[in-house]
């Protein structure tokens, strides 16, 4: 019964429904369609192939896990620490506001929901996005691992989401690509894991350039 309801707190946490405005950012997808670097279903498998091999599998992963131990271990200073280093990982001044934005609105949905310990840590539940989903994962007892395959889930949903709406795709390409795309999210896991504390951090030049610019695109779908 544990594991049956652990296992539906995650789909809870993961869930596209979460009013934490994930829908509302496409994480500069948006700016590389509008300038032609996505215009296929291929391209944008590579796009986001390619942030799975670095940002995901080199940072968000990696941060989530040791999140997530801190949180079982109600150890603040290390919820903290791992925090500001999510933070700093963040490239643009648009990811950083994404991951503090979402951040709080998820620190406040915790507390509606009666999540211990949430109220009294809602200003450092606040500072991330993944600080909250950690928080929430550990306090509902979802197995690390399967919390790390969650939250992968998540962020590559709503990221294929985007490009249906912005390439544009039909929804059945939008799934045929979404479901190969998860195919990688497993190794990304497994790889995040058995990363060492000085081994995490990434980098996308890519991304980061085309968030920077998503900041003054002309017209805009998403959020910045």
């Amino acid at each position: 019964m544990a594991t049956d309801l652990a296992l539906l707190r995650l789909l809870h946490l993961a869930s596209p429904s979460l009013p934490t405005g994930a829908f509302t950012y496409s994480q500069s997808l948006e700016w590389a369609v509008e300038h032609g670097w996505l215009t296929s279903v291929a391209e944008l498998e590579n796009w986001l192939g390619d942030q799975v091999q670095t940002t995901l599998t080199g940072v968000d992963l990696p941060l989530l896990a040791r999140l997530h131990d801190a949180s079982i271990r109600q150890d603040d200073a290390a919820l903290g620490s791992w925090s500001a280093l999510l933070l700093a990982s963040r490239e643009t001044h648009e990811l950083r506001c994404e991951e503090t934005n979402r951040g709080r609105a998820l620190a406040d949905l915790l507390v509606s929901l009666a999540v211990a310990g949430a109220a009294e840590r809602k200003p450092l539940l606040a500072r991330t996005q993944v600080t909250g989903f950690a928080y929430a994962a550990a306090q509902w007892g979802i197995d690390q691992r399967q919390a790390l395959l969650g939250y992968g889930w998540s962020w590559m949903e709503n990221l294929v989401l985007a490009a249906v709406k912005s390439i544009p795709l039909g929804q059945t390409q939008g799934q045929q690509a979404l479901s190969r795309l998860l195919a990688r999210i497993p190794k990304a896991v497994e790889t995040a894991l058995a990363l060492d504390d000085d081994t995490i951090g990434a980098s996308s030049p890519a991304l980061a350039i085309a968030s920077s610019l998503h900041e003054t695109q002309y017209t805009r779908l998403f959020r910045s």
